[in-house]
């Protein structure tokens, strides 16, 4: 149902984003919103409603939705990851649908309308391709990526342009990698970490209704996460932006991002950027 929902509102998302796109200001951070991300949004919450009437949803747009009393079942719904670049005119978005129990992600959806494709994991039970087969990293990065790995980085919509601790995160990890992408569509960089696309992502004071999908769909095809200084990383709905920060990688890449990342004072961003 979840593969369904998603991939629904991508064809919605597909065949309405070359027309007017009714674009507003969300927030005083440069967001934005269009009259997309609203009827993506309907079109999910309405079957997982009828699917799920009981479950709780929070989504992107409508905030949270009520289920029955004391229900535990939560639903996270980003209908259209990337709006400020379908704004521009960018085709580099996602749709993604997360589920999660007692406020831990247990299913997670990734689809991509562009190229059509939708990628899904279910805690324990591993994540799946585009094909339906098993998603795994292969065993060792791409050829000259051993020592320059290719890495993304997101941050949530409140982090102002002087922060001082995602610039000097930044500057650092940027000294220690091949490239940097900053893609303004997590669930985009997700996808193409669990297929080795690139090394790894770090994320500081990242969106909530970002993470859960595409993070499980990594972790399930063999990434690894921690917290930016270093100590275990357990994703909760509940938890607050502060708590959220990640680094996630391949496996042999973690400690040397985290040798970066854990250095960084996250009063004010200090630490020393030599190689």
């Amino acid at each position: 149902m979840a593969v369904q929902a998603a991939e629904a509102a991508g064809a919605l998302l597909s065949a309405r984003v070359d027309g007017p796109l009714g674009v507003r200001p969300k927030g005083a951070g440069g967001d934005v919103v269009t009259e997309l991300d609203t009827a993506a949004e309907d079109l999910i919450v309405e079957r997982l409603r009828a699917s799920y009437p009981g479950h709780r949803i929070i989504a992107e747009e409508s905030g949270i939705l009520d289920g029955a009393p004391g229900e535990d079942m939560v639903w996270l719904v980003d209908p259209l990851d990337g709006t400020n670049n379908v704004a521009i005119g960018m085709p580099v978005y996602a749709v993604g649908l997360a589920l999660c129990a007692r406020a831990e992600p247990v299913l997670g959806v990734v689809h991509d309308p562009v190229s059509g494709r939708t990628w899904s994991a279910v805690r324990g039970r591993g994540a799946l391709g585009p094909d339906g087969r098993p998603l795994t990293l292969a065993d060792r990065p791409r050829p000259g990526r051993e020592k320059n790995p290719l890495l993304a980085w997101t941050q949530g919509h409140q982090v102002g342009a002087g922060d001082p601790v995602a610039f000097a995160m930044r500057s650092a990890l940027e000294l220690r990698c091949a490239r940097m992408l900053q893609l303004w569509a997590p669930l985009v960089a997700w996808t193409m970490l669990a297929r080795g696309d690139i090394d790894g992502i770090v994320g500081y004071l990242p969106e909530i209704v970002d993470l859960p999908a595409g993070m499980l769909v990594a972790a399930e095809a063999g990434a690894e996460l921690r917290r930016l200084d270093g100590a275990p990383y357990e994703l909760g709905i509940d938890r607050p932006p502060s708590e959220l920060g990640f680094v996630a990688a391949r496996p042999e890449l973690l400690d040397r991002l985290l040798e970066t990342t854990a250095k960084i004072d996250p009063r004010d961003g200090r630490a020393p950027l030599a190689r």
